[in-house]
């Protein structure tokens, strides 16, 4: 399964003197075979060095010198590592703290030779206080999920992919195009991004498997508790774990986790869980300039789950996306908002970690709440999830006279629009949200 994320792995190949580059992302999202494929298809020698299967590798790690590294890995391997032709891999790198550190003298020593780490858990392995982060001398990529354009490709429909990328906002998209695209998004909000269970779809078409390898990943997550926290911690980690999919879309209040439960000790599960991707924050903005990130209130968000694949099945709700014909008004619309939210995460600067944010206003008598707040270049813009086929548009029109917006931007299972400064893209073009908002910015 081709990766989108494949394209800045080539870019970075071409440049002379590279940095050494670091893949990061929650556990089971492709990092390591991602990682292996580059290396197979495009270079001659390509050298994989698994830090967690391999711990007696560990120690050659000891000195940060690379040439030192360098001549005790092809000794212990048996491989040879040049500069002008290897791939260096070293996965797993979170079980060796000297080996990140080490990647500052790679920059510094051998500038030439393709130095890829991938790991899961990086950032517990940062906060550490006795780690020195080589900062400047590395560069990262964020991996997620595998987007719904990935799964266009994946499933074999490259040619629907192409057509959404060219679609103008003068064309029409047929009624059967559109119903087979609804469709197809239908199984890929069951299946989700998650490669283990969309290569078990891909190879038996039993959405049953793909359900147990779900079942089996939440399990992983839970599992993996033990590795950054505190046993006297894992029963909030788990309270925060189970809830998070059933509150998507709502703001987080920690009573309504669990009422008998410290906020403190909520907060701190909720904090461990985004450092391990498993969760991210949609913090409320102001969203009166740029960046959105310097006008937030931490203490009012929303949450975004993983995977939605992994989401609905935390909460059961396979069965009634399967029958159901307007599959995306489930759990209130939790699966459309979900959906969007992953989707405006992958598509997004693949070299910094994403941020999502929402907007509302309290004011007694004028509420109003926006599901997600944007910027394309320098302009700021309100988007809606719609999940049924109608909507009013009321808090969308707020924002947009309140901060002058040039436009909002509504997802939907209506067809593409635009109509009184209102973008209407259908729920399978999330991908195309920026080069049809340019579009209309001209």
């Amino acid at each position: 399964m081709r990766r989108d994320i494949e394209k800045e792995l080539i870019l970075w190949k071409l440049q002379k003197e590279k940095y050494p580059l670091i893949i990061r992302g929650a556990r089971q999202v492709g990092k390591s075979y991602l990682v292996e494929t580059f290396g197979k298809t495009h270079f001659q020698n390509n050298v994989v060095v698994n830090l967690e299967f391999q711990p007696q590798l560990k120690d050659c790690f000891k000195s940060l010198d690379p040439s030192e590294i360098i001549n005790k890995l092809q000794l212990l391997l048996g491989v040879q590592i040049k500069e002008d032709n290897t791939h260096l891999c070293l996965d797993e790198i979170q079980e060796c703290p000297q080996a990140i550190m080490s990647l500052r003298y790679f920059k510094e020593k051998m500038p030439k030779l393709a130095v890829i780490a991938a790991g899961s858990l990086l950032e517990f392995v940062m906060r550490s206080p006795d780690f020195k982060m080589p900062v400047g001398r590395v560069q990262f990529l964020y991996l997620e999920p595998m987007s719904f354009s990935e799964y266009l490709d994946a499933t074999g429909n490259q040619n629907l992919r192409k057509f959404l990328s060219d679609v103008k906002l003068t064309d029409s998209i047929d009624d059967v195009i559109h119903k087979k695209l609804l469709e197809l998004l239908r199984i890929y909000i069951i299946v989700g991004g998650m490669p283990a269970v969309l290569n078990e779809y891909l190879s038996s078409n039993d959405l049953m498997n793909c359900q147990r390898i779900q079942t089996a990943l939440l399990q992983t997550y839970r599992s993996d508790f033990g590795k950054y926290a505190k046993f006297s911690q894992h029963k909030y980690l788990q309270k925060v774990f189970d809830t998070a999919p059933r509150m998507i879309g709502q703001r987080i209040k920690y009573s309504n986790i669990d009422p008998d439960t410290r906020s403190r000790d909520l907060k701190n599960a909720l904090n461990l869980l985004t450092l391990a991707g498993i969760v991210s924050p949609i913090y409320l903005t102001k969203a009166s300039g740029l960046p959105l990130g310097a006008q937030v209130n931490e203490q009012r968000f929303k949450l975004n789950f993983l995977d939605v694949g992994l989401m609905q099945n935390s909460c059961g709700l396979q069965g009634r996306l399967s029958m159901e014909e307007n599959f995306m008004q489930i759990n209130a619309g939790a699966v459309a908002e979900q959906f969007v939210g992953q989707e405006l995460t992958v598509y997004s600067d693949k070299h910094q970690q994403a941020s999502l944010y929402f907007w509302a206003r309290e004011k007694k008598g004028s509420m109003a709440e926006v599901d997600y707040v944007i910027n394309i270049g320098s302009d700021i813009f309100p988007v809606e999830v719609k999940s049924g086929k109608e909507g009013r548009l009321k808090s969308l029109r707020m924002f947009i006279e309140e901060k002058k917006s040039k436009l909002g931007i509504r997802f939907s299972q209506d067809k593409l629009s635009y109509y009184d400064k209102i973008l209407s893209i259908p729920l399978y073009m999330v991908e195309q949200l920026p080069r049809l908002a340019e579009g209309l910015l001209r």
